[in-house]
Parts: C-alpha cells; sequence; structure tokens
C-alpha cells in the first residue's frame, strides 16, 4: 500500500496519460482499490479528455474547498470519485479503480490553497486505514507551491521524463528543485528519444524506476478519448504499466521502509520527507 507522486517539467512529458495506464492496470488484489487524483493547479484533464466531457463538471476537486469550508471533507472525497473500473472494457470490473477529477479552470486552485494540506491526510488515511493504494497527478507545476506538500507526504515522487535532449534539459531544475524539498526522487521515463535509462539517470542523478514506451495511437486512447483499438489492455504501453506499477509499489515500499522503520505511519503519523 503507497501514496505515489507523479511530477512532470515542460515539454508535455505525459504525466496524465502515464497516470491513467498505471490507474488501469495497476496489479490490485482482492479488496484492494487504487485512487488516481488529479491535483495539478493548472487543470484537469481527464473530463474533457479520455472521458469526452460525458459527465460535464460535477465532480472533481474544485468541489471539495466548499466541502472542506463546511466540514465534510471527508464524506466529500469519496463523494466526488468516478469510478473508471470498466474502462478496460470489462463490464462486470469491480468498482476498484477509481479517479478523482481535477479542476476545470486553474483559477480555481486558489479556493484550494487551505485544502492541500489536509487532502494529504486523507490520501494518507486511504492508505493506512483502508489498505488502499493513492496515485497523485500534480502535472508539471504541482510539486511546488501550495499543493507541493502533497509531494512532501507521499512515500515516492517520480518525475516523468521523455528521454529526448528537450525534455532532460528541461527536467534537471525541476529534479534538483524536488530533491530539496522531498529529500528523493525516482523517474518514469517515457521512451520517446534515443537515450538509454543509464544515461537518463546519469544525466539526471536519480535513478529510472520504470519505463514505459512512446507510442501515441494507444496514449490518445488515455489523452483524449480516441478509439480504443481491439485488445488496447494488452497494448505494450498497458502492459509496461503493469509492470511499472509493481515497481513503483516496490520503490515506495522501500522508501518507507527506510524513512520510517518502526512503522509509525501505519499508526496514522507522518513521516518526515526531509533529508
Amino acid at each position: 500500500m503507497a501514496v505515489i507522486a507523479l511530477a512532470g517539467c515542460s515539454g508535455a512529458p505525459g504525466v496524465t496519460t502515464s497516470a491513467l495506464a498505471l490507474l488501469l492496470s495497476w496489479p490490485l488484489a482482492p479488496g484492494r482499490r487504487l485512487v488516481l487524483a488529479e491535483c495539478d493547479p493548472d487543470g484537469g484533464a481527464v473530463l474533457h479528455g479520455l472521458l469526452q466531457g460525458t459527465l460535464g463538471d460535477r465532480y472533481g476537486l474544485r468541489n471539495l474547498s466548499v466541502a472542506a469550508r463546511q466540514g465534510d471533507l471527508g464524506d466529500a472525497f469519496w463523494r466526488q470519485l468516478i469510478d473508471l473500473s470498466g474502462e478496460d472494457g470489462a463490464q462486470d470490473a469491480p468498482r476498484d479503480r477509481l479517479l478523482l477529477p481535477g479542476l476545470s479552470d486553474p483559477s480555481q486552485a486558489a479556493s484550494l490553497e487551505p485544502v492541500w494540506k489536509a487532502l494529504g491526510v486523507i490520501f494518507r488515511g486511504i492508505d493506512a486505514e483502508h489498505g488502499h493504494d493513492v496515485l497523485i497527478d500534480l502535472g508539471r507545476t504541482g510539486a511546488f507551491g501550495a499543493c507541493g506538500v502533497l509531494a512532501e507526504q507521499a512515500d515516492a515522487v517520480l518525475v516523468v521524463v521523455r528521454n529526448t535532449l528537450r525534455c532532460l534539459q528541461a527536467a534537471q531544475g525541476r529534479v534538483r528543485a524536488l530533491l530539496e524539498r522531498v529529500g528523493d526522487v525516482g523517474l518514469v521515463v517515457i521512451g520517446e528519444g534515443p537515450y538509454p535509462a543509464g544515461e537518463v539517470q546519469r544525466v539526471l542523478q536519480v535513478p529510472v524506476v520504470a519505463s514505459l514506451p512512446y507510442t501515441p495511437k494507444d496514449a490518445r486512447v488515455l489523452s483524449d478519448g480516441a478509439e480504443q483499438p481491439r485488445h488496447f489492455t494488452r497494448s505494450p504501453l498497458m502492459k509496461a504499466a503493469r509492470t511499472s506499477g509493481t515497481l513503483l509499489m516496490q520503490h515506495a515500499a522501500l522508501r518507507r521502509a527506510r524513512l520510517d522503520p518502526a512503522g509509525r505511519h501505519g499508526a496514522g503519523h507522518g513521516v518526515n520527507r526531509a533529508r
């Protein structure tokens, strides 16, 4: 069980698409759930991407600021979740892959400044009390500013990068800043460019934890709601996402054990993420 934050950098590395691939492929034991929370202060993408606007703006992060002022944040959180369990084509899929949609307008982020810390506590509670996993999509800027507390409270922070010169150059400053904020980070590499994992690690000075293939046709199913190809769940992207989910959980568990050897996290206590 883990709380894992995914962050990006300039150059559209594909944080949300990667997060959705992980959500739909995450290896779940019976009774376990995965919650993906779109916490990008620049706005969410799933409601009008994968879901093509079919649900309007009735659900999402923006509704939690009102609930927090009314003292109803905990219950309201669960009411805002959308079930994506059937997005892989299984009509009888259990309700175990859940999405908290992001903001529909970046201007709404200001109203959430008092909420981010409380939301981090909810994520920790989902993990500690229910044994579920949480993925946090922080987008390109969400690991900093007011909602950066979500990165600080996560078991692991992964930066999504493409192995192109342009993206690696853009990622250097972001990775350094995150190292200062949370102590250590890992990488999820999208294999668009020519640089192998060893070279990416050498340039950015942090480990590659997982890799996903660069497959634009499959990615558009998740990013834009494009027609799902036959056998989409067995595509290279989704197969790699399933493997990556296992690797991310292992990475988070090792980091939690190192930072919290006494297991206080499981008792509801926070872990100091700083070096």
